[in-house]
């Protein structure tokens, strides 16, 4: 059986100023019973997945001449399996590595507390604000979480919440919908629409002649940045990850979101390093931001001053919380704003304990998202000329999810669910990969990454 586009794709094409004829043109297939959960979790995978192949097959004809889109066709089964690509990735047959010990639900005062730890500098700032030794001083791993969940039960969710983002940690209070409708980022949340796409200034029109010749500089980490990253290399942008040398990287994480791009380290604060990044800047047409709002301004990255020097940019920002309110500035994960913003409750398990959505579909869905917005800002670009900015936050793409505007539908064809249908192999300089295959897919499009990922930061730091 196969479905036509449903509404949570025709609200995502209207939020990127899509032709609102062309979504139904698309069409949808695959198994019933994927990402299920308390929330309609596949209809926005499956509609993120949508748009980002819409927007791709309409600068695809636009690129050619003009004519009739090519088909577009979304496949549950693949949408599934690659909103959960990291833990589908094997290298060598080595499963890659995910959560650390310290980054889960944790007992409170009167509650729950949920703590992200996954990097070095994460993980001692959050035992530093609970006073709890690390394990390279001598202390056992298992003492270690022994002792952060006694010192995280003598504190109240919301204290325990205000003291370890004061230490440079990350943790928040496992609120209810209810909850986080009555805080003031919430609030602020549920007032913005989906996402943003706009002309923020002139510029001229650039005349692409292919997506292939489209030159992006990634400035994200972790996944959603680099999802939508990874989506533009697929379709044969030339995509060169940027990160700086001192902040530390999961390969694991790199290998999963790093097929079809080159990567580089810049330290953007010396003279050198920074004067190759405004070579790179200056034939640049796509920039992507992932880092907390304001992090970058000081090296003139931000929108206004982007526009000022390279007229006629793409700009995609992207960040945890949004921009605005009174956690405008903070850092964020997946895994932080399903807990504060109401979703670890609405999954909750029949004990109570706080639960998770089947994927880390905030972060894979929005990653989709900014790949939609790049392109479809492109596609403008080609006849109107400007700068055009997108921006996108984790939280508003959870307050899609949890507003009750997405209804659920029965379903694709009613066919054996086997995830190796969607799973690929191929050798790398990291060694064999299994890996999810890309769900974006339209008549005439590519079906894989023309490259594997390679080691982070090795790459030199100059186009194609």
């Amino acid at each position: 059986m196969i479905k036509r586009a449903t509404d949570a794709t025709d609200q995502a094409w209207a939020a990127l100023g899509g032709d609102p004829a062309l979504p139904a043109g698309i069409d949808c297939t695959g198994p019933a019973d994927t990402l299920a959960a308390a929330l309609p979790v596949r209809e926005l995978a499956r509609a993120t997945v949508a748009v980002c192949a819409l927007a791709a097959a309409e600068l695809r004809t636009a690129c050619d001449g003009g004519g009739r889109l090519p088909a577009v066709r979304v496949d549950d089964g693949a949408v599934a399996t690659a909103f959960v690509s990291e833990r589908h990735l094997r290298v060598d047959g080595r499963a890659a590595s995910t959560f650390a010990p310290l980054s889960r639900f944790w007992r409170s005062a009167d509650g729950w507390v949920r703590t992200h730890a996954n990097y070095p500098h994460h993980r001692a700032r959050l035992l530093a604000a609970l006073d709890v030794r690390d394990v390279h001083e001598g202390a056992d791993e298992s003492d270690v979480e022994a002792r952060v969940a006694a010192a995280l039960a003598e504190l109240p969710s919301e204290r325990a919440e205000e003291e370890i983002y004061a230490a440079g940690g990350l943790a928040v209070a496992v609120r209810t919908p209810r909850e986080w409708a009555a805080h003031p980022q919430g609030a602020a949340a549920a007032r913005r629409p989906l996402l943003s796409v706009e002309r923020i200034a002139g510029g001229p029109v650039r005349a692409l002649s292919g997506i292939d010749r489209l030159r992006v500089l990634d400035l994200t980490r972790v996944i959603a940045g680099p999802v939508a990253g990874r989506t533009l290399a697929l379709l044969g942008a030339d995509v060169l990850r940027v990160d700086p040398p001192q902040l530390p990287e999961s390969q694991d994480a790199h290998a999963d979101t790093g097929f079809g791009k080159r990567s580089t380290t810049l330290d953007l604060a010396r003279t050198a390093d920074r004067a190759t990044f405004e070579a790179l800047l200056a034939d640049a047409d796509v920039v992507l931001s992932g880092y907390r709002p304001g992090t970058l301004d000081r090296y003139g990255l931000a929108p206004k001053a982007l526009a000022e020097r390279r007229p006629g940019l793409v700009i995609g920002q992207l960040s945890a919380w949004g921009g605005y309110g009174p956690w405008g500035g903070r850092r964020g994960f997946d895994s932080l704003v399903q807990a504060a913003c109401g979703i670890a409750v609405t999954e909750a398990g029949p004990d109570g304990r706080p639960g998770a959505l089947p994927a880390q579909a905030l972060d894979h869905g929005t990653g989709y998202l900014l790949a939609a917005a790049v392109l479809r800002a492109v596609t403008e670009q080609r006849t109107a000329g400007g700068t055009h900015l997108a921006r996108l936050a984790l939280t508003q793409t959870a307050a899609w999810l949890t507003g009750g505007t997405i209804t659920r539908d029965g379903g694709g064809a009613t066919r054996t669910y086997e995830t190796g249908e969607w799973l690929s192999e191929r050798d790398s300089p990291l060694g064999r990969l299994r890996y999810a295959l890309p769900p974006v897919s339209f008549d005439g499009g590519p079906r894989d990454w023309a490259r594997p990922p390679g080691r982070w930061g090795t790459d030199v730091p100059r186009w194609s």
